[in-house]
């Protein structure tokens, strides 16, 4: 083997983008994925959770929700206001439209994913139909005093509940009316801080469970409006919460980068009486699990410490085989580094600048394994700053390091580079 050198490269101070929401396929055939840069990301579940497309980020959109809707196209709404559908073969946003509520904090589609229900900073909850080349507005139900943070439809479509601080409601989609209110502090005496409803979800059965800033996940008898279960699972907020497709199973996510398996168990062995059980708790990340998704055989989480976790159901995987096999996400899939071999130079590409640096070198030699002392530090030679909103998504160098070159969505920019005694210049070609 001959002899080389290793440079150890510490000065590319990356900050990944955390994990803000996740939308599972209808079909459990793939997941969308937004960061809280804006960027938008599709994994394939058929071919081992391949990351199939990257839709740059925008530094005027912010994505708090994303739905699939029929004919498998991709919706994304956040806090600018706009309803955003994306273009998944140009990747791309093809199409925004105002909601009309202000900032949107949640959205989600209905069973056949013919309509959008997305929940406004002012309170209201509004009905969008998916048409054929966007979303057509179609009515306001019961507008309260409150954001609207989640969302969540009755499977059969009739009914929808709507998560804010202190209270959740039961709306009637067919007249549009509020037809329950629940205080979920009511039965806590001398509640003396809010109670934020982070994550809600609506059962078939007609049960209402609430994930809330106690750290509880509760559920709730919506007719009646009473408590039938309450589940303290951790100490601090339970920030999101997903249902499986048959509702016997369900994954919440912490505060505290925790997150906990529930199922639904029988009582007693052999028994038809069955509870809401806690059987698995899981630590993977390190900060915030702002959302989470349930497949029909894996678990899926993603935190603001940028990691994506799936981890398989055990009991629903056949084999032992990769597919039973934990998988984190930590890196991201795009190279960010490229490097010009002969003039020593490596190019970083961050979200809306490049740095270009030129590498140290040494005049000493030694043996395998030894860390040389340095005759010329790395320098760092040039910032390169993209203009207008939109994220950079590649990004080159030259081998020769005379031209560098990056790219956005909607356009391409070509530079010379020039090195000489007092510098380096660049001159857009």
């Amino acid at each position: 083997m001959g002899e080389f050198e290793v440079h150890r490269v510490r000065f590319f101070g990356l900050v990944p983008a955390g994990v803000r929401c996740l939308a599972c396929h209808p079909r459990g055939t793939r997941l969308a994925l937004a960061r809280t840069d804006g960027a938008v990301e599709v994994y394939n579940f058929a071919a081992n959770y391949f990351q199939e497309k990257v839709i740059p980020g925008h530094e005027t959109r912010s994505v708090e929700s994303l739905c699939w809707a029929t004919g498998d196209r991709l919706f994304g709404a956040g806090l600018g206001g706009d309803i955003t559908e994306y273009d998944l073969s140009g990747l791309s946003a093809a199409r925004g439209l105002d909601g009309g509520g202000g900032p949107i904090w949640s959205m989600v589609a209905n069973s056949t994913g013919t309509q959008l229900a997305i929940g406004c900073e002012d309170g209201s909850v509004k009905i969008f139909q998916v048409v054929p080349g966007g979303i057509q507005f179609e009515r306001n139900l019961d507008r309260r005093k409150g954001r609207v943070l989640c969302l969540s439809w009755h499977p059969s479509d009739t009914h929808i509940v709507a998560g804010s601080i202190d209270f959740f409601r039961v709306i009637d989609v067919t007249s549009g009316q509020t037809v329950q209110r629940v205080m979920v502090n009511h039965h806590v005496e001398k509640a003396k801080r809010e109670c934020v409803v982070w994550a809600i979800a609506l059962l078939s059965s007609g049960t209402v469970v609430s994930a809330d800033s106690f750290g509880r996940v509760q559920f709730w008898d919506w007719e009646q409006g009473t408590l039938a279960e309450s589940h303290t699972v951790s100490t601090s907020a339970v920030l999101s919460l997903a249902v499986s497709q048959k509702e016997d199973s369900m994954i919440v996510g912490t505060s505290t980068g925790a997150t906990y398996h529930l199922q639904l168990l029988p009582v007693r062995l052999g028994g038809l009486e069955k509870r809401w059980v806690r059987t698995k708790p899981f630590q993977f990340h390190s900060h915030d699990v702002r959302a989470v998704a349930h497949s029909p055989t894996a678990l899926i989480s993603g935190g603001l410490d940028a990691q994506l976790v799936i981890r398989p159901l055990m009991e629903k995987v056949q084999k032992k085989t990769y597919d039973a096999a934990l998988r984190k996400f930590t890196f991201p899939h795009r190279r960010l580094v490229s490097c010009a071999r002969k003039a020593r130079l490596l190019l970083f590409q961050f979200s809306q600048y490049l740095e270009l640096w030129r590498l140290g070198s040494t005049e000493e030699t030694g043996k395998d394994g030894e860390v040389l002392p340095l005759c010329r530090m790395p320098e760092h030679l040039v910032q390169l700053k993209s203009k207008g909103p939109e994220h950079i998504y590649c990004s080159c160098v030259s081998p020769c390091g005379t031209w560098l070159g990056y790219s956005t969505a909607s356009r391409f920019q070509l530079y010379r580079v020039r090195c000489d005694g007092d510098g380096v210049s660049l001159r857009k070609v």
